[in-house]
């Protein structure tokens, strides 16, 4: 049976952590451990990165990249797209990386969402939309407008649907997934707790969890990549980082039937 993708997203592995480490010393801890891509996270750099050098990197091992930004692609009260939105395009085509990933933002009616090609044409890296935490852009309804309207220009965007974020704004991951699934070409897995505090949280996931994203997925194309974005951590974390992609290539995997034997009636 072969795996499905899946990738890292390194913020799993703790945010000072990377930081102190590099992302780039996480290339073979992933290779490893059966990854099929790294994402990347611009919050974790330190400053003093090589781009160009930490692509070929990435490339050198096999594993295909990702480039995550906090990025909204509409601010409040702006009809055109972020400006931001270039440069982060050209980091991310630097580093080699064939997506990058941001979040919708303030879209309204007057958005001009058409003006996104020909910003997005000057680069060969393919854009994904993902929902996150925020009122304006972890609800499902801006995103079924959207999409609506990234459909009806035909462009080529996805969407990252990250299964956690939408208990943030008290959203059903169900309905979105219903309403959305056709458009996501990435997802985003961890499972949330509220934590004493009251603060939600991300966490690994439990069996029942799994049960659940594996309905999720039936709503998306099968097979599609799916990425860790809970946390790894303990004393062996190849062995914890494999064991969570292993459970994560499984998600979606059609049952083997038993084989039976054959029946003569000679």
């Amino acid at each position: 049976m072969s795996r499905f993708p899946v990738a890292i997203s390194l913020g799993a592995f703790g945010a000072d952590f990377v930081r102190e480490r590099g992302q780039a010393s996480f290339i073979p801890l992933l290779v490893e451990a059966g990854v099929t891509r790294i994402e990347l996270r611009e919050e974790l750099f330190n400053g003093r990165e090589d781009l160009a050098a930490l692509g070929e990197a990435i490339h050198a091992q096999g594993l295909e990249c990702l480039y995550s930004a906090p990025l909204e692609l509409w601010l409040e009260g702006q009809r055109q797209p972020n400006p931001a939105l270039e440069p982060t395009l050209q980091r991310a085509s630097t580093c080699g990386a064939a997506w990058l990933k941001v979040s919708l933002g303030h879209l309204t009616e007057d958005s001009d969402v058409a003006s996104l090609a020909d910003r997005l044409a000057r680069y060969d890296v393919h854009l994904l939309v993902e929902n996150d935490q925020t009122p304006q852009g972890g609800r499902i309804e801006p995103f079924t407008d959207f999409f609506a309207r990234v459909e009806a220009l035909q462009m080529p965007i996805g969407m990252t649907f990250d299964i956690g974020n939408w208990m943030w704004q008290e959203q059903s991951a169900s309905a979105a997934a219903c309403q959305l699934g056709r458009f996501v070409e990435y997802v985003h897995c961890k499972a949330v707790v509220r934590s004493p505090a009251g603060k939600l949280i991300a966490v690994p996931p439990t069996p029942s969890d799994l049960r659940q994203w594996e309905q999720l997925l039936k709503h998306m194309p099968s097979g599609l990549p799916r990425a860790v974005e809970y946390p790894l951590q303990g004393e062996d974390l190849l062995d914890v980082t494999r064991t969570q992609v292993a459970a994560l290539a499984r998600l979606g995997q059609p049952l083997v039937q038993p084989a039976t034997e054959a029946v003569s009636h000679v």
